[in-house]
């Protein structure tokens, strides 16, 4: 691997969007075929992509223009409007926005210092207390979090709609499990920024199909019937041949990140986050617990709650704001 390039930075740590040029070729034919077809939207590219997807998800996946149309779909197909959703406060805004453009209140929820993912203690306390429709767990950094099975299996038992934030976490695994499959569904953020991306775009991933069905209608105005109060969610076959490609490198960009991270960034980060047996992250963020200066940024550095002006105490989560970076990992083919 090369290690420093001429500016004296490593390689890995310089800013990169997640694509192999070496795809470039691959990437054109596709898109000359999407001309030739004359067809540039609800196309043959969509579901193959959807198709690649769910051969990597294990479960039936659903494309979208953006994760929000996602997210929103399966709450609306929970029927929380009126209804309160479990949100934790260590996400981005978009998260709790979901919820609130479908109709729902959201009470927020803590973290655990260790994987900064929801709290199985306090999502029991809060469900208790507010008695939610439905719940959405947030997979931060890349891995898995870590209460999804306890979280999961309470949702299970007390019929509340589980919808994994999976915006992260392409190409992690625990166990052989793939998120999106622990609860009723997942959506993935396809932005510039993640492990794979599209540019804009998202997937929604359910092993419900009548969840899926919901979905498929709801980005697409509602149609056939229009019995659905949808919009346009749909993604386009431009999109769609970026993602066949992204997809399709997925396990090649994680095993090159993980093996960046065992051989040049744990050896100087002790105080790292620490997976359990079985668990692979895909990395988009390699999260440390100190304060470092050359940081990609923090996951989160404001939690939710207090940008929305919540009155609740979420110790976890301002204990995680303050104290942990990410390291900047970037994958950059090619230089093994």
């Amino acid at each position: 691997m090369t290690i420093a390039s001429n500016t004296g930075v490593p390689d890995f740590a310089r800013f990169a969007i997640g694509f192999d040029d070496r795809d470039r070729a691959r990437v054109h034919e596709l898109i000359d075929g999407v001309f030739d077809s004359g067809r540039w939207s609800e196309g043959e590219l969509v579901q193959r992509f959807e198709g690649a997807w769910e051969q990597w998800n294990q479960i039936p996946a659903l494309a979208a223009s953006s994760w929000a149309g996602g997210a929103v779909a399966a709450l609306e197909f929970a029927g929380v409007r009126g209804e309160t959703v479990l949100c934790p406060s260590n996400t981005f805004m978009a998260t709790p926005l979901a919820a609130l453009h479908a109709g729902a209140r959201v009470e927020f929820v803590d973290c655990n210092r260790e994987d900064l993912c929801m709290s199985f203690n306090d999502f029991e306390a809060q469900a208790e207390r507010h008695k939610p429709r439905a719940a959405m767990l947030v997979h931060i950094g890349g891995h898995i979090a870590f209460d999804s099975e306890k979280i999961a299996a309470y949702c299970a038992e007390h019929g509340i709609f589980l919808l994994e934030d999976c915006a992260h976490a392409h190409g992690a695994s625990w166990n052989g499990a793939r998120p999106g499959s622990f609860g009723d569904a997942g959506v993935y953020s396809l932005y510039a920024t993640k492990t794979i991306t599209t540019g804009e775009g998202g997937v929604l991933v359910s092993s419900r199909p009548e969840v899926l069905q919901h979905a498929r209608s709801f980005r697409n105005y509602g149609k056939p019937d229009y019995s659905i109060p949808g919009l346009n969610f749909r993604m386009n076959e431009f999109t769609a041949a970026l993602g066949l490609v992204g997809i399709e490198r997925l396990e090649e960009i994680v095993a090159w990140k993980n093996e960046v991270a065992r051989e040049h960034l744990d050896p100087i980060h002790q105080g790292r986050v620490e997976l359990p047996e079985g668990m692979i992250s895909g990395l988009y963020k390699y999260i440390v617990f100190d304060w470092l200066e050359r940081s990609t940024g923090r996951v989160y550095d404001e939690p939710c709650h207090r940008i929305m002006g919540h009155d609740v105490e979420l110790p976890n989560t301002d204990w995680v704001a303050q104290n942990h970076s990410c390291v900047p990992l970037y994958y950059r083919p090619g230089t093994h």
